[in-house]
């Protein structure tokens, strides 16, 4: 299924090539900037049904332009970048559905679990996403942070998922060797979430064409979303419209006519 996004950078609407978000501006890529603010996509999501979608901050300057997304569309969107437990409360006030934590929860490279446990106990797991967003090292996915430009130590596998399932409600996970390269996706990584992930997964990176979306759901059993950004023809792309995306979950939604539900719900 499709999912929509938000990308907020400098309190605008961007769609930006992820690995060249660093501290030097000169080495951004950036596929499109928006005239439009960030309510107006949150809008248009909301009349069309679409929830789940992310808000992410890419840096600081961006927290105003998310919270109109999250009034423009209060319980159907997920927020992510810089979150933690000082400020997750005021987005969930604000209107998101979930919030999503990526590096807050590492220290030194490392998967801090009573960091975890922190955020759990502020917001409650039913309402955190985990970014597991990753570059692949060798044979291996490894989760990165900071930026998607420093790796930690934490592998993106079975035993991980399985074991970081019992405290959130979803993954988001993006291909960042891919992001925003419109190249096509990671398959073998869309692979591995379908058939390790016991919660809901969301991929995002390098999707260029409703084939990959295809695609997606094809391998993955309907198991694992796919977000679309730089080729969707409302972010200035060409390789997807709008439109087609939203006919597809239309029409996945009545082929898999089983809601996908988590472990903890199968009791």
């Amino acid at each position: 299924m499709f999912r929509p996004c938000i990308d907020l950078h400098e309190g605008k609407v961007k769609q930006i090539v992820g690995g060249t978000l660093v501290g030097d501006s000169d080495l951004l890529r950036t596929n499109f900037v928006s005239e439009q603010p960030s309510s107006y996509y949150a809008a248009l999501y909301k009349q069309d049904g679409l929830r789940g979608g992310h808000v992410i901050l890419l840096g600081p300057g961006n927290a105003e332009a998310a919270m109109e997304a999250l009034r423009a569309y209060p319980g159907g969107l997920h927020v992510g970048g810089g979150i933690n437990p000082s400020n997750a409360p005021a987005f969930l006030d604000a209107g998101a559905s979930h919030v999503i934590v990526t590096s807050w929860i590492f220290r030194k490279g490392s998967l801090d679990l009573s960091r975890l446990k922190e955020m759990v106990a502020k917001i409650g797991k039913n309402r955190l996403v985990l970014d597991l967003s990753c570059r692949l090292k060798g044979e291996d996915y490894f989760v990165v942070m900071d930026r998607w430009q420093t790796f930690t130590d934490l592998k993106v596998n079975k035993d991980t998922l399985e074991s970081l399932a019992g405290f959130c409600d979803e993954f988001l996970v993006h291909g960042v060797d891919v992001e925003g390269l419109c190249q096509g996706i990671d398959a073998p990584l869309v692979r591995r979430l379908a058939e390790d992930s016991p919660l809901p997964a969301t991929y995002a990176g390098g999707a260029r064409s409703l084939e990959d979306l295809e695609r997606v759901t094809e391998i993955s059993s309907n198991r694992v979303d796919l977000t679309i950004g730089s080729a969707l023809d409302i972010f200035g792309g060409k390789g997807v419209r709008y439109s087609d995306a939203l006919a597809f979950n239309l029409k996945t939604a009545l082929q898999f006519k089983e809601p996908r539900i988590n472990t903890d719900e199968r009791g």
